[in-house]
């Protein structure tokens, strides 16, 4: 699990697959399955659909100070 995305200057990130997601109308909810525990992140539903993120998607948490992003694997 030492792979990450190099073009973000990012120093924490975390790969899993999402265990739930709980939809909303303009955002919803992610929760992703990590070695370091469960992340939540809230996402667009637009881009949820964009992306085709569902239950059991691999992907990629990467932590800011503010913010916690995903990117699909």
């Amino acid at each position: 699990m030492s792979q990450s995305i190099v073009a973000i200057n990012a120093r924490n990130q975390f790969r899993g697959k999402i265990k739930e997601i709980i939809a909303g109308p303009v955002v919803s909810e992610v929760d992703v399955e990590t070695p370091a525990g469960i992340v939540t992140s809230v996402v667009t539903s637009r881009s949820i659909e964009d992306l085709g993120l569902e239950v059991g998607s691999e992907v990629l948490t990467v932590f800011k100070s503010t913010e916690v992003l995903l990117a699909k694997l």
